[in-house]
């Protein structure tokens, strides 16, 4: 496919760039935007073809789970299992922001989307180009670096067409990404723990479950 560049701006995004990336999304494309924790690729969760499309695109092999970003801690109840309380005590701490949840996932997400593992990793970001179009949209988004496995992480809208080009339908064009990458916790054993250093570190996220 070819792949269009389309400059957007990041604290005030501009709505015919939002509406031109939720129309590739409703399609079932790949778009790639900036957030507040580096340029990720987003699509639709609940369909299959675009979910096939995130994995082709990277390059990633189908037993790793696809992250998700949601609009706010209703939206990751809507697509979570049971959560316990680990997970309302982080989210109500650490969102929107760099921190990913490992939870349970609901039946009505595909198992393709958790790489057959029936675990979700949810995220709420600052970003103001993720959350308006998860508005635009009304529903949550895949959520997943912008590169190709194995490769260094995109931080400008041209990194990423250099390294995607052909691979997505549109990468939206913010400038530089100032920001580190997302810590992600896994809650869903008796002993929560870190699976990704990021911008939050353990102890923060210890002190936080401490009273728990």
């Amino acid at each position: 496919m070819a792949t269009d560049l389309l400059e957007i701006n990041p604290d005030d995004p501009q709505p015919e760039a939002l509406e031109r990336a939720a129309a590739a999304v409703r399609r079932g494309l790949v778009v790639a935007i900036p957030t507040d924790a580096l340029y990720t690729l987003v699509a639709d969760p609940f369909n299959l073809r675009a979910v096939s499309l995130v994995f082709q695109a990277k390059g990633r092999e189908p037993h790793r789970s696809l992250p998700i970003l949601v609009r706010d801690i209703m939206m990751a109840e809507e697509l979570a299992g049971e959560l316990n309380n680990r997970f309302f005590i982080l989210a109500r701490r650490f969102w929107p922001g760099p921190l990913t949840v490992i939870v349970p996932a609901s039946a009505k997400v595909p198992l393709k989307v958790t790489g057959n593992t029936g675990r979700l990793a949810l995220r709420q970001s600052r970003s103001n180009v993720a959350n308006q179009l998860i508005a635009v949209l009304n529903q949550p988004l895949i959520s997943t670096s912008a590169n190709i496995s194995g490769s260094p992480t995109c931080r400008s809208g041209i990194e990423v067409f250099g390294m995607m080009d052909g691979r997505v339908d549109l990468v939206l064009d913010g400038g530089v990404c100032a920001g580190g990458g997302a810590t992600t916790v896994d809650v869903t054993e008796p002993a929560w723990r870190v699976i990704k250093a990021g911008t939050i570190e353990e102890r923060e996220i210890a002190d936080c479950l401490q009273p728990a």
